[in-house]
């Protein structure tokens, strides 16, 4: 037996960038926006709108002022849930001319 530890791939993950979702638990609960980064390696998404922090930043050569700005944050993605005609539903997988595609387990319609 070897003690090497063999790389397994990264799950797919049920949201994408461009994606409406819904945050379902946290501070931000009930809010939605769109998903303008997602980081699959820390299992975080970037949301529009969401998860908003106060960020104290120096002066330099492109703000001179410096000064607090406020910026979105990741948001972990079991925190958030894809929405489908404004309702929140589960995603689901299925293999369509070869592809796989993702539907929404609520209507069952194909998620572009």
């Amino acid at each position: 037996m070897s003690t090497s530890t063999q790389k397994r791939f990264a799950p797919k993950l049920k949201i994408k960038k461009g994606d409406t979702v819904i945050v379902i638990t946290g501070e931000d609960r009930g809010k939605s926006g769109k998903v303008l980064e997602v980081f699959p390696s820390k299992n975080t998404a970037l949301v529009a709108g969401v998860r908003i922090i106060s960020k104290h930043t120096k002066p330099n050569a492109q703000n001179q002022q410096g000064g607090i700005v406020k910026k979105e944050a990741p948001i972990n993605i079991s925190n958030l849930m894809l929405s489908v005609g404004g309702k929140a539903t589960k995603v689901g997988r299925k293999v369509e001319d070869g592809k796989s595609v993702r539907i929404a387990k609520s209507t069952g319609e194909i998620i572009k």
